[in-house]
């Protein structure tokens, strides 16, 4: 049996990232999508093994402790990581596997499974980007501003991924995604137009 692939998934926050992993997981049988771990408690409607793996901090020590974390984090005194024995179970087994991260984590995966795949997902310009953002009407003008900011601080990251896909329609980037995976000609950006993207959203931020 041929082994799957680790799909390290990332994205600035309003790309749209999360509703394309949804739409591979409805649309493509061989992905699975990585649930992390957490010692938070679970907020309201999430539910335990779909959203996160709601853990006690004791048991994330150990899971640290026995090496069992192909990444983790403390944010806002919990912890966050991705259990690694799923990860590797699925991949044997022939299924895809999908991590949807940030950037920071993204690297220490990628350490310790070189084989992953880095996918980038990009908003076609900056403007996009700041109109998803308000379209999602959840949000206040100052976080919106805080989450433009966080996301030009993330383009110093790009370099480190190695395919970058545009997020234009959810159907036509989840196909492309599909495509980097099984080497059928996707379509991605060349390093020129990731570098065009990257400006127009810093140029956003400094309000050029």
């Amino acid at each position: 049996m041929m082994e799957g692939k680790l799909l390290i998934i990332s994205g600035f926050s309003g790309v749209g990232k999360g509703t394309v992993i949804q739409y591979m997981l409805e649309h493509y049988k061989d992905y699975v999508l990585s649930v992390s771990a957490t010692t938070r408690q679970p907020r309201e409607k999430e539910i335990d093994g779909i959203h996160y793996h709601f853990i006690s901090e004791s048991e994330f020590e150990k899971m640290i402790e026995q090496d069992k974390l192909l990444e983790y984090a403390n944010y806002v005194r919990h912890y966050y990581g991705t259990p690694k024995d799923f990860v590797i179970e699925n991949i044997q087994a022939g299924r895809n596997v999908i991590l949807e991260i940030e950037t920071v984590g993204a690297l220490k995966v990628k350490e310790k499974i070189p084989d992953a795949v880095m996918i980038f997902i990009l908003p076609p310009d900056g403007a996009t980007l700041k109109e998803r953002l308000i379209g999602r009407q959840t949000e206040s003008s100052e976080v919106i501003a805080q989450r433009l900011k966080k996301a030009a601080e993330e383009t110093q990251f790009l370099e480190n991924y190695e395919y970058f896909v545009v997020n234009d329609t959810v159907a036509s980037c989840a196909k492309n995604v599909d495509k980097i995976i099984k080497n059928a000609s996707p379509h991605v950006l060349n390093r020129e137009q990731v570098l065009t993207i990257k400006n127009d959203i810093l140029r956003l931020v400094k309000g050029d």
